[in-house]
């Protein structure tokens, strides 16, 4: 079997430029990986703002559904869902707003007391 990439025994590596189904078509220039940041600011604000709204979303479907009857249209069940998917959703608020206090707290400079 001719295969141009075994030629003469010898096997080099496929370049990780061209790796894979849906790899690069070119290698990458510049310092992209090593200087990209995500966005704190608007992280921050995002979940400021919504993990209040959510955990006031699961408290009132919460009693919502505490107070809904047999015959009650939505039925508990949907109530039930919406306030836990609106606690999932303020957990994940509440610990993305720990992840960027903590890179905020770790990017700012130290500096010295006088």
């Amino acid at each position: 079997m001719n295969d141009r990439r075994h030629s003469h025994g010898a096997t080099e590596p496929a370049s990780r430029a061209r790796s894979g189904v849906f790899g690069r078509r070119h290698p990458r220039t510049g310092t992209e990986p090593a200087t990209a940041q995500s966005p704190l600011g608007l992280r921050l604000v995002l979940s400021v703002v919504f993990l209040p709204l959510f955990l006031a979303g699961a408290a009132y479907f919460g009693v919502w559904a505490a107070d809904a009857g047999p015959g009650d249209s939505p039925g508990r069940g949907g109530l039930v869902v919406l306030a836990v998917v609106c606690a999932a959703f303020a957990l994940l608020a509440a610990a993305d707003l720990m992840v960027v206090l903590r890179r905020l707290r770790h990017e700012r400079p130290r500096t010295a007391p006088h």
